[in-house]
């Protein structure tokens, strides 16, 4: 992979502060959504910026605020001003000076009068509230989501539909809200008028115990029922909610019959799901369940590329690029955290990106994220290979279909965890260690006998280390 490096040619007339805070806004809009920006960074004014030092005098209507601004979004003030005025100094964020001071708080006051931030207010929801960022556009598209973000698309445009509804599942931060934001603009666009909501399962449940309190479920109901295209994500929440489970149920029922869009989302497939009714498992298996896995070292690299295009003016080496995609494997979420460190820290500290710098700017959450291959992590990549539910991993079942695959995650277990033979046991269904000891020798026995099977336990290897 040859060398590259992200860079702007300097403009021969240098923006004006105006002008550069007008782009700020806009980059703040999208970078850290709508709501986000109108309640806390819209009121923000600029003050000027100083000519000898380059600092950037921001004011907002109260010491609240800015103190929040402050301690909330530093690193995207920065990343933005650096991006539309190069060579600007520190983002300075203070209280007007006409503000109100600050309030203070007494035991013995009965009543207290405090500073509130602005509030955006929203209607209990009667639409959806979409990110902004979160479009196609901006998904990007590897062999780890390949089959979800294909699924989506189709739902999405509207035309006739194979399946109904969509489940999404995956681990924390691989993009699968990205997704559902993203089905949900893309309707809208295709479908001016459409009613679209999107909402949390716990959003949800709350909604629904809300509207019985008030008495008022027929409105909860009739509203959700009439949506053209539901995306409720995080479903794994409303395991044990008996009656939110109830009200769930036949929320999915009415619109898969009226053949609107539904599209459900959780950390784990529907067979893994604990404490769910099983009529609702049932029917969230009944469309097309679509996986999002970890992002491999490519995916990961393509991410950054992503977002460096969206930072003209920043010189980041290739090999930065690359330890960031193999050092960060955890979740995509977190890799996009660390790049906005990096570029927020040299920023801050005028100093140049390069391999040395990125190590010392992300030295703790480097140390944090070392590579701690997990006894459940090693039971869901060799059920995801072989094809079979993680229940089995603990199941007293000997077919070889489920009894290969199982002895396979316990050698794994051994090879790639510190964890004791007897507590490798308990976490395969309360078996004895000399189980677990008859497993790792057949194995090894294996490997040196069958090709194949060496080839598979090679491969999951690779991708638990990588």
């Amino acid at each position: 992979m040859s060398a590259r490096q992200f860079h702007v040619e300097t403009a021969t007339t240098p923006p004006t502060a105006e002008s550069a805070w007008t782009a700020v806004r806009d980059t703040l809009r999208k970078s850290c959504g709508q709501r986000s920006f109108d309640g806390w960074l819209r009121s923000l004014e600029l003050a000027g910026v100083d000519s000898e030092s380059g600092d950037v005098r921001l004011v907002a209507p109260s010491a609240f605020l800015a103190d929040w601004v402050q301690n909330h979004f530093a690193d995207q003030l920065a990343a933005a001003w650096r991006v539309a005025l190069p060579g600007c100094g520190e983002i300075l964020v203070e209280a007007r000076a006409d503000a109100p001071a600050r309030s203070t708080f007494s035991f013995e006051t009965p009543v207290v009068e405090a500073e509130v931030a602005p509030v955006v207010v929203i209607e209990p929801e009667r639409g959806s509230q979409l990110e902004d960022r979160f479009t196609f556009d901006s998904f990007v598209v590897g062999k780890a989501n390949e089959l979800a973000y294909n699924a989506a698309k189709t739902l999405a445009e509207g035309g006739r539909l194979g399946f109904n509804p969509l489940f999404l599942h995956g681990g924390v931060g691989l993009g699968k809200t990205h997704l559902m934001h993203a089905m949900g603009h893309e309707y809208r666009l295709r479908h001016p008028g459409a009613k679209v909501i999107y909402m949390t399962s716990e959003k949800f449940m709350y909604e629904f115990v809300a509207a019985m309190r008030a008495k008022d479920t027929h409105s909860f109901k009739a509203r959700l029922r009439a949506a053209d295209l539901l995306l409720i994500d995080d479903v794994q929440f409303i395991a044990g909610k008996d009656s939110t489970q109830e009200e769930f149920f036949h929320t999915m029922n009415e619109l898969i019959s009226a053949g609107r869009r539904l599209v459900i989302s959780a950390d784990r497939s529907p067979q893994d799901l604990e404490g769910i009714e099983s009529r609702i498992l049932s029917r969230l298996s009944w469309g097309l369940v679509a996986d999002v896995n970890a992002a491999d070292f490519e995916l990961r690299y393509n991410i950054i590329l992503k977002k460096l295009e969206q930072q003209p003016a920043v010189s980041v080496p290739n090999d930065v690029v690359m330890f960031l995609a193999k050092r960060l494997s955890s979740s995509i979420r977190e890799l996009e955290g660390a790049l906005t460190r990096v570029l927020a820290f040299a920023h801050l500290s005028k100093r140049p990106i390069d391999l040395e710098f990125t190590q010392e700017a992300l030295a703790d959450q480097l140390r944090a994220s070392q590579r701690r291959v997990t006894i459940d992590e090693i039971q869901r990549r060799v059920c995801d290979h072989y094809r079979i539910r993680q229940s089995e991993m603990g199941s007293a079942r000997r077919a070889r279909e489920v009894a290969r695959p199982r002895q396979i995650a316990m050698y794994l277990a051994k090879q790639l965890t510190q964890r004791s033979l007897p507590e490798i046991g308990r976490r395969f269904g309360g078996r004895d260690h000399t189980t677990v000891i008859h497993a790792v020798r057949r194995i090894e026995e294996l490997r040196a006998a069958d090709a194949e099977l060496d080839a598979d336990v090679r491969l999951l290897i690779r991708q638990l280390e990588a």
